[in-house]
């Protein structure tokens, strides 16, 4: 959460990873091989968050499957749900968004019948799931659906501890308040997303990572109302937060091009 080359320090252990939790698979029984396939399944994930946008639609699609089925072979609900998470980003990045939705929403109806007496973990992949599904919508333009499931992730955040903060979605009330940036802003809504953003301090966000991203969704807002000179502040801003974070992100990418080709010559 701490590097700004999250990416490249986190890529260059993945292949040692990917290996070991292959193996203590292959060779464990009972109890031990099931929390070895959530393991893997935590590694997949992890191999498909620092590679997104990166690695070559097929193998982002292999990697996700890959952790699905670790996650459904130990038969664990919380790891499904979280393997499904990141199933549901590749859908959509990948331009299959009702299939993202199907696959977000089935999830989440596994696991709410156990939210009631869950630990805060499996709240929190639950809030995730409802996060997912408010971008999803909101791309789509479907306001009243964006903003219906950005609520439920709110009420999941309120009823979680006020520093809580997922270890692989990063789910938590800074968290929540910055997909509340982001729905705004993917719905057109530049006024609204800067207003909101202009509540939060980027310095609770639970990563540099999101950190860099809260900045670049800004940008976003200030190039839909055609202030690029406030853009491009702003992405110098989201750089020194997370370098790789701006390389890496569709949005930001966008971003730089908008600019590239038409911010003042000043």
């Amino acid at each position: 959460r701490c590097s700004g080359r999250n990416r490249s320090e986190v890529c260059a252990l993945l292949p040692d990873l990917i290996r070991d939790a292959e193996t203590a698979v292959r060779v464990l029984d009972g109890a031990e091989r099931r929390a070895a396939l959530m393991a893997l399944s935590d590694v997949y994930r992890l191999t498909g968050q620092a590679t997104a946008y990166i690695a070559p639609a097929e193998l982002a699609w292999v990697v996700a499957d890959r952790a699905l089925t670790a996650a459904q072979e130990a038969d664990h609900p919380e790891a499904i749900a979280a393997s499904a998470w990141n199933m549901g980003n590749i859908l959509r990045e990948t331009s299959y968004p009702e299939e993202a939705l199907r696959v977000v929403t089935e999830a989440a109806d596994l696991i709410r019948p156990h939210l009631d007496d869950a630990p805060d973990d499996w709240r929190g992949i639950y809030g995730s799931l409802m996060l997912h599904a408010a971008i999803t919508h909101a791309r789509d333009g479907a306001e009243g659906d964006a903003w219906r499931y950005w609520e439920r992730g709110n009420q999941v955040a309120k009823s979680l501890p006020a520093t809580y903060v997922h270890p692989s979605t990063v789910f938590g009330r800074a968290n929540v308040d910055l997909h509340a940036v982001s729905v705004a802003t993917d719905l057109r809504k530049a006024t609204r997303a800067l207003g909101l953003a202009d509540d939060l301090d980027p310095e609770v966000m639970p990563s540099r990572e999101r950190r860099a991203r809260l900045w670049i969704e800004v940008a976003r807002g200030h190039i839909q109302r055609g202030d690029r000179t406030a853009a491009l502040h702003v992405m110098k801003l989201a750089c020194k937060a997370g370098l790789e974070t701006v390389v890496y992100t569709p949005s930001a990418r966008e971003v730089a091009a908008d600019l590239w080709r038409k911010a003042p010559r000043a």
